[in-house]
């Protein structure tokens, strides 16, 4: 059951983040000199250290809510909560990302890029140490949603929109992954040697990819697991495919442009702080004054 509990109680917004990139950036950083300076040598130790980064934020979150029962109730309740969950939205979970990307690559071939990156990849374009590659495609956006979603994203709503929380998010996040580029061989240092405008495009597309995701969230009654699905669905579709690099520009792009229209038409959505929500104890729904 569902607890009846007002976001207001998600009241360490500072705590959690600060936290939450502070022990993540000390310890991404040590595995980064590591993996540049022994490059063959502490794997075990520096996939670890990779992990714990990783597993922080998680564990923060859980230390404040796990104290407090009525949070620990709403944390387990929004497991389950699919009963209000609207089909389109369902929909959107699942294709959104992997609609987008095969558009983004539809549209490149228009610039003369290949049709070759229709087929599937057959590998993997980033290394993560002794863990294989699918498995950090799941368990990584697991870790983070179980993070973002138990506890972050609901402290920052309640002081600020919808809109402005998913953009001082997602330039937290952008910052959070910041040390992993310096990691040999990651997916991030990959982008880096690519090209600076691929870096730049994978910073920007955090925005339109956390302001979906959070209306999503919202939309579905704070489902934790709708954003998991969200999150691994992105990951997964722009790894499968042999993607041009350019074509992840134009689906930030096409992310974009989804934003503008959601915003657009969601106004009151997105910019009403909550003084201005209210909770629906009949249904477990949190949903806008009139």
């Amino acid at each position: 059951m569902i607890s009846k509990l007002e976001i207001g109680q998600y009241r360490h917004a500072r705590l959690f983040y600060f936290l939450s990139i502070l022990i993540p950036w000390v310890v991404w950083f040590v595995v980064a000199y590591i993996s540049h300076t022994y490059p063959n040598e502490f794997v075990l130790w520096t996939s670890l250290g990779s992990l714990l980064g990783l597993l922080a934020p998680l564990f923060i979150a859980l230390a404040l809510i796990l104290p407090q029962e009525s949070l620990r109730k709403d944390l387990f309740g929004r497991f389950f909560n699919f009963q209000k969950v609207g089909q389109k939205y369902l929909v959107a979970v699942f294709l959104l990302m992997p609609f987008s990307i095969l558009v983004a690559q539809l549209i490149s071939l228009f610039f003369g890029y290949s049709v070759d990156q229709f087929q599937f990849r057959g590998g993997f374009t980033f290394s993560s140490g002794i863990f294989p590659v699918w498995f950090m495609l799941v368990a990584a956006p697991i870790v983070e949603e179980l993070a973002w979603h138990s506890y972050g994203t609901d402290a920052l709503v309640r002081k600020h929109s919808l809109l402005k929380s998913s953009l001082l998010f997602a330039l937290f996040w952008g910052l959070w992954h910041l040390p992993l580029s310096f990691i040999k061989d990651y997916y991030h240092s990959n982008l880096v040697e690519e090209g600076v405008i691929y870096s730049i495009n994978f910073f920007l597309s955090l925005f339109p990819f956390v302001l979906i995701m959070n209306w999503l969230y919202y939309k579905c009654n704070r489902n934790i697991i709708i954003t998991i699905i969200f999150h691994i669905s992105a990951g997964f579709f722009n790894e499968i495919f042999a993607t041009e690099p350019m074509s992840k520009v134009i689906q930030t792009g096409l992310l974009i442009a989804f934003s503008i229209f959601l915003i657009t038409n969601n106004k009151e959505y997105f910019l009403r702080t909550r003084k201005k929500w209210k909770y629906l104890e009949n249904n477990n729904q949190y949903i806008q004054k009139s």
